[in-house]
């Protein structure tokens, strides 16, 4: 979304607050802006506490865990933490990390500096901090576990940005600023102050920047007052049955009335304007593929911090460059507590969160939860292991295995997993309405799970030094490549930087996923190097720069163990993905089922919502096991999703 290096107003402003004014909070666990508005709640102050969450009465409770992505892996951690020590996790693939899918060994290049990591999944992550803050410092617990890991970031160079040396923008065959010449669009925004170019697109800058301007200005100042949840109940009603293709066009307003607390207007787009918004959208890729969502996506997204100052995690690296790895980097392949091989930590890109979470040691020892789940009589790791059923039963569960033979029994479940594997690849049998709920049981077999595809490429390092190059480092198109990203990473000393040739999402997508893996990247490439050579001020290809043989490409509602790669809701949905948000804590008590994760979120595609339900799940299972609250807090201190 090129329309704006805006998206960074979000910090700007929370940063004049901390100037302007102490911060109300409505109590000593309230959050701050800017961070998801449902739950105005400290995750971080309560699980850096020594100790964790809470210290466990009943360690040998026996947990199994379905899915060791970042929501598991975080769950396995503060569990063992809290002293459960029979916590059992089972991974269907034999790797772990999820949708945190680095890609660190190209053409066999193991842990050598040849290629930089390709990210085929998340790629840029919002620490949700102020701009006077380093992003370690935000108050979320994506800030908190990089920070304890020592993990490194950087900015990420979207589009428009001044990280980046150039964008180029190509709508309309290279004819958007009229005339009968084709051209690209060249937006150098190096002191990150200079608008798109051309007065079409800087009118429709300008309109998202009043909407924009008008809401965070309101509910910066609201968010962890004791009426913020009065008025996030009112914008919840106001755009929750509103598409976001009929908001970008729904008129505007001039200014933000108490009385009517939920109505910000809209953009005002005509459709001309609306049309040029499709491609370019607001800050990190097209929004057109979401033009049939729910309008309150987009504006979680944009106006709470989801798309402020996004970072690049290159891994696990000191402050001078050197690479500082943890446990096993020497290895091509670690046991699993049955001996099965699965891949051993890199601590490269952003699976090092992942790698990070099961393999370093808890504080204040030399034990990981890898190594409890190798003790005997402890913790277990299973990887290349899909669950198939979760009977219940008086006593508890008994979940089957892919090997129909092999059962365990225990006392709680949590599911992590995409929730369409719920419906295709698992069996819920035996739960009472009351312990799983028709309406929970439609919300998860219904959810929307968008498609989504990414193709990475080695780029030659000339790329960025050639001075005869014109080509733009980032590439933002209303043709069917849509997103181009060429980047370097500015720690690793790898040799060869990378370019993702295509980001695509839902029906841009889904339109190129019956070509082959093969095909699709020459489709890329060749259409790429037809709009560089018809735009007259390029004219030249990107091809030379290219090693194909060496592309990647990750078609996520096709990976058997996703299928999808965010989960999203229509206007008129969003109430349906609330009541999965609330599960956890208003029936969990009786059915000693959890739900985890982005597929029990309403924020599709990030981290931080999946690190909340984590530790959403791990505040719960303390609260019904009695387990002893560490640092004063109680469940009266955590607020409700209200639905």
């Amino acid at each position: 979304m090129t329309i704006g290096s805006s998206y960074d107003y979000p910090a700007q402003k929370a940063t004049s607050l901390k100037l302007t004014r102490a911060l109300d909070r409505a109590s000593e666990w309230s959050g701050r802006y800017p961070s998801p508005p449902d739950l105005s709640f400290n995750y971080r102050k309560l699980v850096s506490q020594t100790g964790g969450i809470a210290t466990a009465r009943d360690p040998n409770h026996k947990i199994c865990i379905i899915g060791a992505g970042i929501t598991g892996l975080t769950i396995l951690r503060e569990l063992n933490r809290c002293g459960f020590n029979n916590v059992h996790i089972y991974e269907a693939r034999h790797q772990i990390g999820g949708r945190h899918d680095t890609i660190t060994s190209i053409n066999n290049n193991s842990n050598n500096c040849e290629y930089a990591p390709f990210e085929m999944g998340a790629m840029r992550m919002p620490f949700f901090n102020a701009d006077d803050e380093s992003p370690l410092d935000g108050e979320s617990l994506l800030a908190y576990y990089a920070s304890i890991f020592k993990l490194y970031t950087e900015e990420f160079p979207n589009p428009g940005t001044p990280w980046v040396k150039s964008t180029g923008i190509y709508l309309e065959e290279g004819l958007v600023d009229g005339g009968n010449n084709p051209k690209m669009l060249i937006w150098d925004n190096s002191n990150g102050n200079t608008p798109p170019p051309t007065n079409r697109i800087q009118d429709v800058f300008n309109k998202w920047k009043h909407f924009e301007k008008l809401m965070i200005d309101v509910v910066s100042v609201e968010y962890a007052s004791s009426e913020w949840e009065d008025i996030w109940d009112a914008i919840v009603e106001r755009y929750k049955d509103i598409p976001f293709r009929q908001f970008v066009q729904l008129e505007a307003i001039d200014q933000w009335d108490s009385s009517n607390p939920g109505d910000f207007g809209g953009l005002g787009l005509t459709e001309d304007e609306s049309n040029i918004f499709y491609s370019i959208g607001f800050g990190d890729g097209s929004w057109g593929a979401f033009y049939d969502v729910c309008t309150l996506y987009p504006i979680r997204t944009a106006i709470f911090g989801f798309g402020s100052k996004l970072q690049l995690i290159p891994g696990r690296y000191n402050n001078d460059g050197s690479f500082n790895p943890g446990p096993y980097v020497d290895r091509t392949t670690v046991p699993d507590s049955g001996g099965a091989p699965f891949l051993s930590p890199k601590y490269r890109g952003i699976r090092s969160l992942d790698e990070c979470m099961l393999f370093l040691p808890l504080e204040n020892t030399q034990t990981s939860p890898y190594d409890l789940c190798l003790q005997p009589n402890k913790s277990n790791l299973h990887t290349s292991t899909k669950v198939r059923r979760v009977i219940k039963n008086h006593s508890g569960f008994t979940v089957h295995f892919d090997n129909v033979s092999r059962t365990e029994l225990f006392d709680s479940v949590i599911v992590t997993v995409p929730s369409w594997l719920m419906e295709v690849e698992m069996r819920f049998e035996n739960f009472s309405n009351n312990e799983l709920p028709l309406d929970i049981v439609r919300a998860y077999k219904t959810a929307h799970w968008e498609t989504s595809q990414k193709i990475y490429c080695p780029i030659d390092k000339s790329f960025f030094t050639d001075v005869n190059n014109r080509i733009p480092q980032i590439l933002v198109t209303d043709s069917f490549v849509h997103d181009v990203y060429a980047y370097e990473y500015g720690i690793g000393d790898y040799k060869t930087p990378c370019i993702l040739l295509s980001y695509t999402w839902e029906d841009d997508a889904t339109k190129l996923a019956s070509f082959s893996e093969d095909k699709v990247v020459k489709m890329c490439i060749d259409e790429l190097d037809r709009i560089l050579l018809r735009s007259s001020n390029i004219a030249q290809k990107i091809s030379p720069y290219l090693d194909i043989h060496a592309a990647e490409v990750r078609r996520w509602i096709t990976e058997p163990d996703s299928l999808g790669c965010a989960k999203l809701y229509r206007a008129g949905c969003y109430s349906a993905a609330m009541k999965l948000l609330e599960y956890n804590r208003k029936t969990s008590p009786i059915s000693g089922l959890y739900l985890a994760g982005e597929s029990f979120s309403v924020d599709a595609g990030w981290t931080e919502p999946c690190l909340r339900g984590a530790i959403d799940t791990v505040i719960n299972i303390c609260h019904n096991t009695h387990a002893d609250f560490n640092g004063n807090f109680s469940m009266s201190d955590y607020p409700h999703y209200k639905v």
